[in-house]
């Protein structure tokens, strides 16, 4: 009896073995797709390779640096919507440097701006007059809507955060802050309280920070009830803080939490409910501002809505250095009574090239061509969708796109290791993406803002030619 069993279970995992066989056979018939051609030759790469870089990064540098893929990748070069590693691969850069290479990678325009006025002065502080910090404000003021219309700028968007927090706290004259589940909004003493996941939080002092249910339409309590979950904002502030408080903070397309998109219509009920608890509303456009969206140029104008400050970084600088707060005369007063200073906030290099940006962005029509792309690329991906039960959920608009992994469509288990291995396949391919989500099983497609069709066909083929060779 043991030895019938026994043949039969052998019998069992080679017809499992000749089957997987010819599977394989197939898949790999069929060829992988291609990258688009792309008229440009880069630079022969003479500096330390990726082991020696890896090695020199793990003795000096702090040990919380993590970097993407198994075998890390050594960038060396990159020319608009593409990347080089040290051997002169090209890759598809569907992740634009973490959402901050707006216009694309070394634009012209953007470098002969930074160029120029480096020859001229690199450095002089707002003690001093200087043309190209009043210039690049004077345009982004241009930019916003209502009467936003005063700028300070900084580093980072985790700078602007914090700056935007203490705004609100000093202008309202309360603490307590609301924050939505699942949001980032940096990962400094202060901005860690908003942060709303906690692969990215330690455990210090917070502050008075509320965080709200997370208006998520396909993962939510409330699916895309915006006005239940707007409740839960009210039922916060009535039994959660002192029936005033000093703001409310939210990206309109949450980044690092994997491209969720707000519910329709939940920040104009937000909005008034924390204006009417003394509190300002602060709108984060980090990765969702400057056309990425395709609708809008801002993404809190896919809600309908204006807040009391705007926070922005990333795309503003193509990859400079360079953050920004704006928000209303009445507002920006609360911050004369003592001295508010940033010693690189306006630096004229990063000014010049924060305004060539914007000019680059108008120019090259850049928020239309995220519509287009966008629109053509979310059509691919809600297709393959339908072909893969792997894929359980297609958001975003224009090019901030996300696609969430599952194991069962009923119970939206996320589908980490799945997950995982499709990330180093489609490196394999060609093609960089982001990763994002509490479980990290979201996809985070945010290239830069000149990626064609042709980028978004091959794309979304190499995302077909990996799932189906799992």
């Amino acid at each position: 009896m043991f030895l019938q069993r026994n043949l039969l279970k052998r019998s069992l995992e080679w017809k499992e073995k000749f089957q997987n066989l010819i599977f394989c056979a197939r898949f790999f018939s069929v060829s992988a797709p291609n990258l688009p051609s792309f008229d440009y030759e880069p630079k022969p790469y003479k500096g330390p390779l990726a082991d020696e870089i890896l090695r020199k990064r793990k003795e000096f540098l702090g040990p919380s640096l993590f970097y993407y893929y198994q075998k890390p990748l050594n960038i060396v070069e990159g020319k608009m919507q593409y990347l080089f590693d040290e051997n002169g691969r090209r890759y598809l850069d569907a992740f634009a440097g973490i959402v901050t290479v707006s216009c694309g990678h070394c634009h012209p325009d953007i470098l002969n701006a930074v160029m120029e006025q480096s020859k001229l002065l690199q450095h002089a502080t707002t003690i001093y007059l200087h043309h190209a910090i009043a210039d690049f404000a004077e345009a982004l003021a241009s930019k916003m809507p209502g009467n936003l219309k005063v700028v300070y700028f900084v580093n980072s968007g985790t700078e602007a955060n914090e700056l935007a927090m203490l705004m609100a706290r000093l202008y309202s004259g309360n603490l307590s802050m609301i924050a939505l589940r699942n949001a980032y909004h940096g990962g400094s003493a202060g901005t860690i309280g908003l942060t709303a996941l906690n692969t990215w939080k330690y455990s210090i002092p917070q502050g008075e920070i509320h965080h709200v249910v997370n208006p998520d339409p396909y993962r939510g309590v409330f699916g895309s009830d915006a006005i239940r979950y707007a409740k839960d904002v009210q039922d916060h502030i009535d039994f959660g803080t002192s029936g005033k408080v000093a703001g409310f903070i939210a990206e309109t397309i949450q980044g690092v939490g994997g491209a969720v998109e707000l519910a329709p219509g939940y920040l104009k009920l937000v909005y008034d409910i924390v204006r009417k608890a003394g509190g300002v509303c602060i709108a984060d456009e980090v990765q969702s501002g400057f056309g990425r969206t395709g609708s809008h140029y801002w993404g809190f104008e896919t809600q309908g809505v204006v807040p009391d400050i705007v926070t922005m970084a990333k795309g503003i600088g193509n990859g400079l250095p360079l953050g920004a707060v704006v928000t209303t005369p009445e507002i920006a007063q609360v911050l004369a009574q003592k001295v508010q200073f940033n010693t690189f906030g306006g630096n004229p290099v990063c000014s010049s090239g924060g305004l060539a940006v914007l000019k680059v962005l108008d120019k090259e029509k850049r928020q239309a061509h995220c519509a287009d792309i966008g629109s053509h690329l979310i059509a691919r991906l809600r297709a393959l969708q339908q072909k893969h039960e792997i894929i359980g959920d297609i958001r975003g608009r224009g090019l901030m796109v996300g696609v969430e992994f599952v194991t069962d469509r009923q119970g939206k288990t996320p589908a980490k290791a799945e997950t995982a291995v499709l990330f180093e396949k489609m490196r394999d391919l060609g093609i960089l993406v982001g990763k994002g989500g509490l479980h990290g099983s979201v996809f985070r497609l945010k290239p830069p803002m000149c990626f064609t069709k042709d980028d978004a066909d091959f794309l979304v083929d190499a995302l077909d030619y990996a799932i189906s060779g799992m």
